[in-house]
């Protein structure tokens, strides 16, 4: 076995990178050449091993032989690993961003063989959350904090590789490791650029700005509605982490956005053709609504007698999960003790009707009991209605939207 311990000293981790980015500009040049695919596959394969180690012996080639027993031999391996790795990862991570690499895979990864795009996501995860021995803990990743302040591109190119069905699932574990992290949810959220165009940092940012409806965030709708199933599932699980994991900014970003944004979910995806997309958003739109962060927007949404008959469609949907879905949002209008006018009325003129179905909605469901006891609370609700909408609307509401924006924020 001596042979594995005569090789020359491994590759430096900046000359890898270098390699990687030159492979890489060929590959963009020319798709779909072999040569060109199986060597930049070994470089990311190279690129790999250094961001997350090995515990193959034969790697460490700089290690000599000297007579050790096997067991002593991988205790010193290991040694020389656990030392080591740490300063080749930030490195590779040096002339990663030297050679501006990131950017570059991210808008190619669609153009890489399979294994390739895995290590590709692999060498991306581990990069985003390095953080070197002495750093802060409560810190933001340096990679991270160089992204969002001087290369936010990188961002919404791996968003827009929900566009390729190649790239779609690499580009959204990526995605979703980022957005562990407000700064880049904030990013994703506000940036407003077009192709070609450079992307917004984070300095650069306007919370209370009105979107227009043209960033990147916005094509998350049709990526969704349009893209086959993989890519579809995989969006909206991205499309839901930004929703839901950073509620205070999110919550701004509603509020600021509230027609703009109700507007197109309940259009495309609520009423979308597609069964699974229909489904899951209904059921992250009650989410949405139900948490308490997003009090005001639930105020806002549940006064809209637009909204409402939307959900009395859904609670008539020929499926039985569209219609359960449907009724937690249905219950949050009844409920509400502050009804609007429109919200009365329509309640009002349908009570009747509304008290013979109700009873019978899905009454198969006979293991549930809170579903149960949340139909009969929703029926004495609709029974004590006045006869005529009353007007109850709170002195603090803002006259449009319903929104109290500042408290919101």
């Amino acid at each position: 076995m001596a042979f594995f311990f005569n090789r020359g000293r491994s590759r430096q981790p900046a000359d890898v990178v270098r390699s990687t980015k030159e492979l890489l500009l060929r590959v963009q040049e020319a798709p779909n050449t072999p040569k060109a695919d199986e060597e930049l596959a070994k470089q990311l394969g190279q690129m790999k091993v250094i961001v997350q180690g090995t515990q193959d012996p034969e790697l460490f080639s700089g290690l000599v032989w000297s007579g050790l027993d096997w067991n002593a031999w991988l205790t010193m391996a290991s040694r020389f690993r656990d030392q080591h790795i740490p300063d080749q990862v930030h490195a590779l991570i040096q002339a990663t961003l030297q050679e501006d690499l990131l950017y570059d895979l991210s808008r190619s990864i669609h153009l890489l063989p399979f294994e390739a795009r895995k290590d590709t996501q692999t060498i991306f995860s581990h990069i985003l959350r390095f953080r070197p021995t002495s750093y802060a803990p409560d810190k933001d990743p340096p990679v991270i904090s160089y992204i969002v302040h001087h290369r936010p591109e990188i961002l919404i190119e791996l968003c827009r590789g929900y566009t390729h069905s190649q790239s779609a699932m690499p580009c959204g574990v990526i995605l979703r490791e980022a957005l562990k992290f407000d700064v880049v949810t904030a990013v994703i959220l506000y940036d407003q650029s077009q192709e070609g165009e450079a992307a917004v940092r984070l300095s650069e940012l306007k919370p209370n700005a009105p979107q227009n409806g043209n960033g990147v965030f916005w094509n998350f709708f049709e990526w969704i509605d349009k893209g086959n199933f993989e890519v579809s599932a995989d969006a909206f699980t991205t499309f839901r982490e930004i929703l839901t994991r950073h509620k205070s900014l999110v919550t701004a970003y509603l509020a600021s956005n509230f027609e703009l944004f109700f507007g197109r979910f309940n259009t495309i995806l609520v009423q979308s053709d597609s069964y699974v997309t229909k489904r899951q958003s209904i059921k992250l739109l009650g989410e949405i609504l139900l948490d308490r962060a997003n009090y005001n927007v639930m105020m806002a949404y549940v006064e809209s007698g637009e909204n409402l008959k939307l959900c009395m469609k859904l609670l008539r949907d020929d499926r039985k999960m569209v219609q359960y879905e449907g009724f937690h949002v249905f219950k949050v209008f009844v409920a509400n003790p502050n009804k609007s006018v429109a919200v009365q009325r329509i309640l009002i003129n349908n009570r009747d009707r509304l008290l013979r179905f109700l009873p019978k909605f899905l009454e198969d469901r006979t293991d549930d009991d809170q579903f149960t006891d949340e139909k009969s609370f929703l029926v004495r609700q609709i029974e004590v209605l006045p006869k005529e909408p009353v007007d109850r609307s709170r002195p603090s509401r803002e006259a449009q939207s319903g929104v109290n924006t500042a408290a919101v924020v």
